[in-house]
């Protein structure tokens, strides 16, 4: 195979979790073209840079017209792929159906719940979905189903930064009397499709871990990342925080926020691209917040982080979340309160133990 496209048209998270598989099909395939198709300008630029493809086409088939659309997707026709791999988790039929007009040769995905016979005529080759597993390791039996095998002894998520962002992200941490400093990065928000804003740990339990934390840890800064989906929160944070060490980086893109978060002390977040990011740049101590959608597929691809338990959820996250293209399961208000469940005392308890002891 000679010419190979892989389709990741899920979350930016998403994209940056295939990074391990992008490597692996270079390793497998040294002299072949390899290409990835995204959805959000985001996903491009975690790929930006990245040693092991070519071109990253990036579409946005939810705000285009189905015009504009097919267009697009006949222009990828035209360069007559040998192969697709739509990577994991990507549950919805439509994904696989763009896989169908694209038109590679050979297809291959997985099969997840709600898989119907228009799925299964989209597609050559598929692989039942493993819960049980990381999106890697789903995504590593693509690879074999195709003929390929394992390379990598350690895979991990991959980000290639530039010259530009790794000096942008030193000179705000000088400007704010922050480098070299211990300092906490926190992510308040969540994806924004669906209603998984619905897993976010409530702002007042921020706002209560900041007091916590300004009284245990007096002096310890707080940087909070975000985009413009964080601009509401981050204003009212801002207010209830003045005079704190709190601070509010407005990074140009995702690559400036993750060349930053690079030199975070310790990082706290639910499961979002945050979470990947940090994951991704190796931030000594890394916290999730557990919600009803962390199941093992998604967790960080790293040694040494931390979950917070969620006594709501427990193991009980496939009742709540799964590849089906659907929502969370439950009531804005029983989602909602089982994210207020998690304290702001038992946070900040693992903070101090694992990251400030």
């Amino acid at each position: 195979m000679q010419r190979l496209l892989v389709i990741a048209l899920a979350g930016i998270g998403d994209t940056l979790m295939a990074t391990p598989f992008l490597h692996e099909l270079r390793e497998n395939y040294p002299d072949a073209t390899v290409d990835a198709l995204v959805l959000w300008p985001g996903a491009r630029q975690v790929l930006t840079g990245n040693p092991h493809i070519g071109t990253v086409f990036q579409h946005n088939f939810i705000r285009a017209s189905k015009l504009a659309s097919l267009r697009f997707v006949l222009g990828l026709r035209r360069r007559h792929y040998d192969a697709s791999f739509n990577v994991h988790p990507q549950a919805r039929t439509e994904y696989r159906l763009i896989a169908r007009l694209i038109g590679a040769r050979r297809r291959f995905s997985h099969r997840y719940d709600r898989w119907t016979w228009l799925d299964e005529r989209c597609v050559t080759s598929s692989v039942p979905q493993d819960y049980s597993v990381h999106a890697h390791e789903n995504n590593l039996r693509l690879l074999e189903l195709a003929g390929g095998s394992r390379r990598l002894s350690q895979p991990h998520y991959e980000l290639t930064f530039s010259e530009p962002e790794l000096k942008w992200a030193v000179q705000f941490l000088q400007e704010n009397g922050l480098l070299g400093q211990r300092w906490l990065g926190l992510h308040v928000g969540s994806g924004g499709t669906k209603n998984l804003a619905l897993r976010r740990w409530p702002l007042e339990r921020y706002q209560e871990l900041a007091r916590l934390l300004a009284r245990q840890l007096p002096g310890l800064p707080l940087l909070f990342f975000g985009g413009p989906e964080e601009a509401e929160p981050h204003a009212v944070l801002f207010q209830q925080l003045r005079g704190s060490r709190a601070y509010f980086p407005a990074s140009p893109s995702v690559r400036h926020a993750a060349a930053l978060l690079a030199h975070a002390h310790a990082f706290l977040s639910v499961d979002t691209l945050f979470m990947h990011l940090a994951a991704a740049v190796k931030v000594p101590h890394q916290f999730v917040i557990q919600t009803p959608t962390v199941n093992p597929p998604i967790l960080p691809l790293r040694s040494g982080w931390h979950l917070i338990p969620n006594a709501r959820v427990c193991d009980r996250a496939l009742e709540f979340y799964r590849y089906d293209g659907g929502p969370i399961r439950g009531t804005d208000a029983e989602l909602r309160d089982i994210m207020a469940s998690v304290s702001a005392e038992t946070v900040e308890a693992h903070l101090r133990q694992h990251a400030f002891a």
